[in-house]
């Protein structure tokens, strides 16, 4: 890899899918700019966890925004709502679950192309996936796409032709098995991420929501032992 000469704006919040994304931005040749929400969701352990993994991976800044979506509610990561748990594989991703945060995507990715357009940059890494995931509808490819128009219709730099936007999901069709595995290969230390949506305490997930689940299933089918703790899972 050579100099660093480009720069990118990573969407960071501490799980497995945008810390591999960071990893395969910063392999790319990207210099890292990756930006955090603290949005009111119920735990911040993610907050903490991309924070560890900036300061790990060699990031240029890291930026944490606080927005307030607890004000509208309507999921069980910003509201008083039961997350599922011990759902069967054919269940998750069948229908939107109520872990959907209402227009989520759209928000985080409309503060990216603000900094990013700031540092003179179009690319931005998101680290959406479409098949092993929870039906969320702002994961979807041609969401993607219609954004990355809207973008380059709505910045000073894409009308001007200095600075198209490009929405980087390198993740985007890969299962979790193959994201694990690339992110091994990247040297990804993923003791240093989160991804339970119901963290029984500060140190440990809770192995039975659907995140868990997914992510379980990834290290199992690549023969590797999920460097995080667990209360209870059953692979």
């Amino acid at each position: 890899m050579g100099a660093l000469t480009k720069q990118a704006v990573i969407l960071l919040s501490g799980g497995l899918d945008s810390t591999t994304t960071l990893a395969i931005a910063r392999h790319a040749g990207f210099a890292l700019y990756a930006m955090t929400f603290r949005y009111g969701q119920r735990h911040a352990r993610e907050v903490e966890a991309a924070r560890r993994i900036a300061q790990r991976m060699g990031v240029v800044e890291h930026r944490l925004c606080d927005i307030d979506l607890r004000q509208f509610g309507g999921s069980a990561l910003t509201d008083d709502l039961e997350v599922p748990t011990a759902r069967a594989p054919q269940e998750i991703g069948a229908g939107i679950p109520v872990t959907y945060v209402p227009a989520r995507n759209t928000i985080f990715l409309a503060y990216a192309l603000a900094w990013a357009e700031t540092l003179g940059t179009g690319d931005i890494f998101l680290g959406v996936n479409a098949l092993d995931y929870s039906g969320y509808p702002d994961c979807r490819p041609a969401y993607i796409a219609a954004f990355q128009t809207l973008a380059n219709l709505a910045t000073k730099g894409a009308v001007e032709g200095t600075c198209p936007v490009t929405i980087h999901t390198p993740l985007i069709d890969w299962t979790k098995a193959q994201i694990i595995r690339r992110g091994l290969e990247l040297g990804v230390d993923y003791a240093l991420t989160t991804s339970c949506y119901a963290p029984p305490a500060d140190d440990l997930a809770c192995g039975r929501c659907d995140a868990c689940l997914l992510r379980l299933r990834g290290f199992t089918a690549n023969h590797v032992t999920d460097p995080i703790r667990y209360a209870t899972h059953s692979p």
